[in-house]
């Protein structure tokens, strides 16, 4: 007898630890994506006995929402990620600082640009393992140029553009007029010209791809960096972003070069996927829509100035250890799983730049199989050095809600002709200062 329950005592401590990984709050969820990090997970369970790794799948509008629940209700996952600033700011203070985990195992972060790891610390302490940028920068058809008979942007940042023949700075005015240009309505008048109907448009000149829920501030870092909260804590709408936010609806609803909400989620954009549908000349977007970009019809391109200055957004993302975990040991060996041995894989899934100098060589490398017209990938790279500081995820008070408010007023202005824009920014900031004054 006693050595039976020995036996099965024995059994019961063998069993694996489960770790739960949380795909959402960043790149990941989307269905083309799932099946390598499922690949990840089996070879991971293949590998370990002790451990066990399930995946659980969200979308990302309704991640945030999700995740405050599980942690509500005491069934908080083990890891999030990939996750950047925005979503980390949604949970600032639910993650565990890594650095006991890191001292005991002997993890070596010298592996990793001093300025990355630091990029990792918060006032909770160090929270992330650094693991993959993504800079922001210009996609283009090359097609609809020359249909158009149109100079391809510029390769390189700062550099003209040539526009009729004469060289002009490549700025928000040019941009503007050249996305109009490439415009065009079912009977071929693009939006310059006066039998331009907007009501029939087929083709557009440009698009902010997938900068919408949660994401908002991030339309507007073309015309610079900002911050929705000054150092009083009070809500403020730089005269920059203010700017940008009229030159945002105007684009879609005077000079028509932006597609509506409508029109964004029609089958003629691929039901949410603008660039990717071919009726999109150009798109603002990180690295990481490489993950959902097919076809080789395509390349990069710098950004255009605003005010004479280039600003580039920027999106690191890793994967962090929730401090709710009961296994903080298992979860630590997964996170450096998957920043280490699967980390190539994966930063293919998500179109993430290496934070390891040294494996950047081998990604590019990997996505020219993918892309082999010969993406100019040295343009991403370049934008790195023009991010935007301060971040537009910098965290806000109250900042799940403050979100959710900024939704709202990008929705308004994607759906709603004939607003008066500094008015909903006058009601968007009394809004925000609101739900600052009870974070207080």
């Amino acid at each position: 007898m006693t050595a039976a329950l020995a036996v099965l005592a024995g059994a019961a401590l063998a069993q694996p630890v489960t770790i739960t990984w949380f795909v959402g709050l960043g790149a990941g969820a989307q269905p083309e994506q799932q099946a390598a990090q499922d690949a990840i997970v089996e070879r991971f369970n293949a590998e370990h006995d002790d451990i066990r790794l399930e995946i659980v799948y969200v979308t990302n509008e309704v991640s945030v929402t999700t995740l405050s629940t599980l942690i509500a209700t005491g069934e908080a996952p083990d890891i999030v990620g990939p996750v950047g600033g925005a979503g980390s700011a949604a949970f600032a203070g639910n993650f565990l600082d890594l650095t006991p985990l890191i001292e005991s195992t002997g993890y070596d972060l010298s592996q990793f640009p001093e300025a990355a790891v630091d990029n990792q610390r918060t006032d909770e302490g160090l929270i992330g393992i650094p693991f993959a940028s993504f800079p922001a920068f210009l996609y283009y058809r090359p097609a609809l140029f020359d249909e158009a008979g149109l100079e391809y942007p510029p390769a390189e940042i700062g550099a003209p553009y040539v526009l009729d023949g004469q060289e002009v700075p490549w700025d928000i005015d040019t941009l503007t007029e050249v996305a109009k240009r490439l415009t065009v309505d079912a009977n071929g008048y693009d939006a310059t010209e006066p039998e331009f109907d907007p009501t029939q448009t087929v083709q557009w000149g440009f698009v902010n791809q997938w900068a919408g829920a949660g994401a908002a501030r991030q339309n507007v870092t073309l015309f610079g960096p900002g911050l929705l909260v000054d150092e009083a804590g009070n809500a403020q709408m730089p005269d920059n972003w203010r700017e940008g936010w009229r030159w945002y609806y105007d684009a879609i609803w005077t000079h028509h070069f932006m597609p509506s909400a409508d029109e964004d989620g029609s089958d003629l954009l691929a039901a949410g996927n603008p660039f990717e549908s071919g009726n999109v000349a150009m798109a603002q977007s990180h690295l990481w829509y490489t993950c959902c970009l097919s076809g080789t019809e395509w390349d990069a391109a710098a950004l255009p100035a605003y005010d004479g200055e280039v600003t580039a957004r920027l999106h690191a993302d890793t994967f962090r250890i929730m401090r709710q975990t009961d296994n903080p040991e298992e979860a630590f060996e997964v996170l450096t799983y998957l920043t280490g041995p699967a980390s190539m894989d994966l930063l293919a899934v998500y179109g993430g730049m290496p934070t390891r100098p040294g494996d950047q060589a081998a990604f590019f490398a990997a996505l020219d199989e993918k892309y082999s017209q010969g993406v100019n990938w040295d343009v991403a790279r370049a934008h790195v050095a023009f991010a935007d500081v301060p971040s537009h995820e910098t965290p806000m008070p109250n900042h799940n809600r403050a979100n959710d408010r900024l939704d709202q007023f990008k929705s308004l202005l994607d759906s709603q002709p004939g607003l008066d824009v500094d008015a909903e920014i006058d009601r968007l900031i009394a809004d925000l200062q609101v739900l600052f004054d009870e974070a207080r």
